[in-house]
């Protein structure tokens, strides 16, 4: 009996298996790829992704990191303040007579300016004195001696006067006006004003001259009395009628009935430097004698006016004036 031989098909390999392989995936699939599903465009949204960094932004960090330390390094050094409730820090100069707020640096440099300007002086040069005929200088005295023996010389002119001349008096009445804590003269009053100026011969140079004071003298029509001591007795205790305060620290009033007075002095000013020496008496009577044309000012008969004068300026009002002289709202 023949043995029959049964043929297994699925253990062999046939020829079109071995020539054409199965298909197969580039990469595995897991069991759980049928779980997985896409998301919705609106999930996909909502996710924040996150910007790939440049591999050079931590080079800027520590560039950035660098500057901020080098800039720190140039800040300015601060300053420890303390306050100094008994002590004021109102400081008023003795060489140029200017208020100033010490620690305030705005007032500080104006101080040094002005100060500077002050001790320097302001000169009469070349160009001044070609356009002396032109402006209508003129010369009130050439050879006027002061009490320390120097000579110089008295000019006077339109306080409204153009060129350099006018320059010169602008700049001259800004830095009295700094001094003084005056408002500006308007040029209504500089038109009805006329400018006296004292020169002294320059130390460095023999063609020009410097300035060592000056007086704005106006016309007025009316100015006030200056109260005696008597008076003002008699006003607190009610007797006589009230009077006008001009300065309540030193005593000093006046009546408030007007009277006509022809001859105000608006500006008055010599440097500290430059006074005791007699300058503001010779220029307060060469306009009291030259400013009304062929009439001379008698200061002691009440002709002559003064507006509000500082501490300095009373004394020489009263020295000069001999009690006449009179107060007037400029």
């Amino acid at each position: 009996m023949s043995s029959k031989v049964k043929h297994t098909y699925g253990s062999r390999k046939t020829a079109a298996s071995r020539a054409h392989p199965p298909l197969l995936p580039s990469s595995p699939v897991s069991d759980d790829a049928s779980l997985k599903r896409k998301r919705p465009l609106q999930e996909q949204s909502n996710v924040s992704v996150k910007p790939v960094q440049p591999a050079f932004k931590k080079h800027k960090t520590s560039s950035k990191r660098w500057n901020s330390a080098k800039d720190s390094a140039k800040q300015k050094t601060l300053t420890q303040l303390h306050f100094c409730i008994d002590q004021t820090i109102l400081r008023a100069c003795t060489r140029c007579g200017l208020s100033y707020t010490k620690g305030a640096p705005d007032d500080e440099s104006l101080h040094r300016t002005h100060c500077s300007r002050i001790e320097k002086g302001m000169e009469w040069g070349r160009e001044e004195e070609k356009e002396s005929v032109k402006s209508g200088v003129v010369q009130y005295a050439g050879c006027v001696q002061l009490k320390d023996g120097r000579r110089g010389r008295i000019i006077y002119f339109r306080a409204d006067v153009g060129g350099k001349i006018g320059q010169k008096l602008t700049s001259l009445l800004e830095t009295i006006n700094l001094t003084l804590s005056s408002p500006p003269l308007p040029l209504e009053i500089l038109r009805e004003s006329k400018a006296y100026l004292f020169l002294l011969p320059s130390m460095t140079s023999s063609a020009r001259e410097k300035i060592v004071g000056c007086v704005i003298a106006q016309r007025i029509e009316t100015a006030m009395a200056i109260a005696t001591p008597k008076e003002c007795e008699e006003t607190s205790a009610g007797i006589a009628p009230s009077l006008i305060t001009v300065d309540s620290s030193s005593g000093f009033f006046c009546h408030p009935k007007p009277l006509p007075t022809p001859l105000g002095i608006s500006r008055l000013f010599v440097p500290a430097i430059q006074r005791r020496q007699g300058v503001a008496r010779f220029l307060l009577s060469a306009a009291a004698e030259t400013f009304v044309h062929g009439c001379r000012l008698d200061p002691r008969k009440g002709q002559v006016a003064f507006t509000q004068p500082t501490g300095d300026g009373k004394a020489v009002m009263i020295g000069w004036g001999g009690g006449g002289v009179r107060i007037y709202q400029e």
